[in-house]
């Protein structure tokens, strides 16, 4: 692995797609180099999952210091906003940060900074809720839509909120970006690359390591709770493993379609990270 040198206690920023052992990275660094892990996943943040999004285990947050894992209510509502003002005490505490997650909006909030929108109106939340995906894709202005991924249903519905709510397009919001938290030259930042091969035979893996780890007992727990259209139920796994207990998937099913959606979505990391994280490290693990 071709790691970048570790300044003395500069910040360290690791972004990789899912299932490439940015955890285990993160961890290995923390001892060597000391400083707190800090977590820059969106699935992460909830209380409800620790097994199905891969957050360290109790053993892992002992040997060193974590931040922003697991501390969110399941039916609680979070942003990049909500995390990077979460994130700014951290930067200014006694130890390093080690931030490591696949939430490439979180990272690039953070080195590029992120626009001061205001809160959009529940009521424009809800009438946004009502609408099919090409219908919100179809209301966007073209330079918002140039700029983000328009089959990720979230962020098509944010930009589009925005505009309903301020008459103004998100890409202008953008535009008036302040200065970024944490500039890259302030800090090491990689971006870990794999072998697709490579990659896929670790997602398929770690399905099975899920259910041996627990993984239906934290969808039991939430049965009761479990709602699609929240973003915490939304995390890969749970929709899969919810049918499968609820009767309408055999495991089979369930580990086939959470195997698709994960290469999917390590396929939607990649191209954010090749098209926002240039100016990273750029480390090979295979």
């Amino acid at each position: 692995m071709n790691l970048p040198d570790i300044a003395p206690g500069k910040p360290v920023l690791i972004a990789g797609p899912t299932a490439s052992g940015k955890s285990a990275l993160a961890l290995e660094i923390a001892s060597r180099h000391g400083g707190i892990i800090v977590n820059a996943d969106a699935s992460q943040v909830f209380d409800c999952w620790r097994v199905i999004t891969a957050r360290p285990s109790a053993e892992e947050e002992a040997q060193a210091p974590h931040a922003l894992y697991g501390h969110v209510p399941y039916d609680a509502e979070y942003s990049a906003g909500h995390w990077l003002r979460e994130v700014l005490p951290l930067l200014n505490g006694p130890d390093r940060v080690i931030i490591v997650g696949g939430t490439g909006l979180y990272f690039t909030a953070l080195t590029e900074g992120m626009a001061e929108i205001p809160p959009t109106p529940p009521a424009v939340r809800a009438e946004g809720d009502t609408l099919p995906l090409e219908a919100l894709r179809s209301g966007l202005d073209a330079e918002t839509a140039s700029r983000i991924d328009l089959q990720n249903r979230a962020r098509v519905q944010r930009a589009w909120e925005v505009l309903k709510a301020t008459g103004r397009p998100l890409a202008s919001w953008q535009d008036d970006t302040p200065a970024p938290a944490l500039p890259l030259p302030a800090c090491t930042a990689m971006v870990l690359n794999s072998d697709k091969t490579w990659l896929e035979e670790r997602i398929r893996k770690r399905f099975g390591m899920m259910l041996d780890r627990g993984a239906m007992a934290e969808i039991d727990a939430m049965r009761g709770r479990y709602d699609p259209d929240l973003p915490s139920c939304k995390a890969i796994g749970v929709p899969e493993l919810m049918g499968y207990a609820e009767g309408r998937l055999t495991l089979e099913e369930a580990e086939e379609r959470a195997a698709v959606a994960t290469r999917q979505f390590a396929k939607r990391q990649r191209s954010w990270f090749r098209a926002r994280m240039k100016g990273w490290h750029q480390v090979s693990l295979t």
